[in-house]
């Protein structure tokens, strides 16, 4: 083989606000700290157990001053990146090895609402009403909404020239099948 696939993809929670730092070169990176949870029954006991993996993520240029501004500890991200190793000599002349992730991209999932400002005001079931948008993040989105359904609803003169089933199948039910497993 001529060489290697090294592709991950993670989804946790920040423990704590990231940090930003600027190189010399002008380059802008930012450490984040993502912390994320596995559940599972162990087996022999049968009790549920919990299972944390913490990993340090390193990301570059633009997105590492997208992720400063808008990041905070407790919020949800979807890191996608390469993995890392470092090697290094702690203050006692000790070998000592760490994997990170170099992230090629940063997703932002959960946010408050203060954030992000994306919050609709709940309305009575009766009112059918189109909802108003507050902000403009929220004008956004609805422009967005409105642009997919424009493409995607199909327009009358698309199905007259449909050609028309000239048999359409006929389906009867049947009884459903009968057999001896316990399921």
């Amino acid at each position: 083989m001529a060489g290697g696939y090294n592709r991950i993809i993670m989804v946790g929670n920040l423990t704590r606000d990231p940090e930003l730092k600027q190189l010399p070169s002008g380059q802008a990176v930012c450490r984040l700290n993502v912390a994320s949870n596995r559940q599972f029954r162990n087996r022999q006991s049968g009790d549920m157990v919990q299972e944390v993996c913490f990993v340090d993520v390193d990301v570059w240029g633009p997105q590492a001053e997208s992720s400063k501004q808008y990041l905070e500890k407790g919020r949800q991200v979807l890191i996608e990146g390469r993995l890392k190793l470092d090697n290094w000599q702690d203050t006692e002349g000790k070998s000592r090895s760490k994997h990170s992730i170099v992230a090629d991209r940063v997703v932002f999932l959960s946010s408050s609402q203060s954030e992000s400002g994306a919050t609709f005001e709940k309305r009575d079931e009766d009112d059918n009403s189109p909802m108003e948008p507050r902000n403009d993040v929220e004008r956004e989105l609805l422009s967005q909404l409105d642009q997919i359904k424009a493409k995607t609803t199909p327009s009358s003169s698309a199905f007259a020239s449909a050609p028309k089933a000239v048999n359409p199948a006929v389906f009867k039910d049947e009884a459903p099948f009968t057999d001896d497993l316990p399921f």
